[in-house]
């Protein structure tokens, strides 16, 4: 079949390892990229071998596209999404998808008046461990699903990076890491119930929160530990793991494992996290789903509800209490024409 067309909006670092999905993939070819910084656009486009722009309306105008990924900062993805929405032109928006559910809600609810597709792009949902890891949990040989534990940890330095700009990024590494985290507890565990989080010591002196640990109720009681941070490495070899009544499973970034209790040795499922290949992955379910041969990994209602706890997050970590998380998305589970059907 005829690959499909894709724009991609944003030259960064993001946008570095989207083209390089593109280079492992025949399903999609990308036609062009689009930057304010007109030297970026053209850098990035020269090593992808396609057309370059200054402005994402003079690409649209332009170039017959099938499809756009965002790579922006977090503020400007309503505004970029709902361009192209209301142009019939399907979007895969990066994390974080908003800053505000009103925005998520609005760029869902333009996907199902234009007949077209919208999904949040969440890497760590499309590493083939964590597929297969979802596969151990639901067979049950863990046992009752007690504890969900996910940290993502890393020293570098946020002092010149946008995502540390508030006005753009939306908050700290609350929002950047945490979506990763939410999203991934969901797909585990579903709804969410009550979220609490409590904020580290600020280590760079940022106008945001670089380190945070979050403690999450699923709908089902099970109970999350998630650590997020900028300033700290925990030196984990893994970045999931699940315990059970009756074993562990465990996502590492190397190798995947699990092990029952009443087995003293570790069964090794998987080689651990590749960026590429997730990202690959990712483009090719997005594909597939445009052309309604499967259905979106990561749907509409994923990416509202990555949006409503890290809103219920932030307004735990400013009032210091555990709070409850809405469930409008949850509802939307319930109507297929806003959880990525294919146009």
């Amino acid at each position: 079949m005829t690959p499909l067309k894709f724009g991609l909006i944003g030259a960064g670092a993001i946008a570095q390892t989207h083209v390089q999905a593109f280079e492992h993939t025949e399903l999609a070819t990308l036609v062009g990229i689009a930057d304010i910084r007109p030297e970026a656009a053209k850098a990035l486009a020269e090593s992808a071998t396609c057309d370059h722009f200054n402005a994402y309306e003079t690409m649209a105008e332009q170039c017959d596209l099938d499809a756009v990924i965002i790579c922006t900062p977090p503020t400007t993805h309503p505004e970029i999404a709902l361009y192209f929405l209301n142009r019939g032109v399907h979007v895969l928006c990066e994390k974080p998808f908003s800053i505000d559910v009103e925005s998520a809600r609005e760029m869902t609810a333009a996907a199902e008046q234009n007949g077209v597709l919208i999904t949040m792009a969440s890497k760590f949902r499309y590493v083939e461990d964590t597929i297969k890891a979802k596969s151990i949990v639901q067979s049950g040989i863990l046992g009752d699903i007690v504890l969900f534990e996910n940290a993502f940890t890393g020293r570098v330095a946020m002092g010149n990076r946008w995502n540390a700009d508030p006005a753009v990024s939306g908050g700290g590494v609350l929002i950047d890491n945490g979506t990763h985290s939410v999203d991934i507890m969901r797909y585990f565990l579903g709804p969410l119930a009550e979220v609490q989080v409590v904020e580290g010591k600020r280590i760079q002196g940022l106008p945001v929160e670089d380190t945070v640990r979050i403690f999450v109720k699923s709908t089902q009681g099970v109970m999350g530990n998630i650590d997020l941070s900028w300033s700290i490495n925990k030196e984990l070899d893994y970045f999931v793991r699940i315990y059970g009544a009756d074993g562990t499973v465990s996502i590492g970034w190397k190798e995947s494992k699990y092990r029952q209790h009443s087995s003293r040795d570790w069964v090794v499922f998987g080689d651990g996290y590749s960026k590429v290949k997730a990202f690959t992955n990712q483009l090719n379910n997005v594909v597939r789903a445009i052309r309604q041969e499967e259905p979106l990994l990561i749907t509409a209602a994923d990416a509202i509800a990555s949006v409503e706890v890290i809103s219920a997050a932030y307004e735990s970590l400013h009032q210091s209490h555990w709070t409850q998380i809405a469930h409008l998305s949850d509802r939307l589970q319930n109507q297929p024409s806003l959880i990525g059907a294919g146009a």
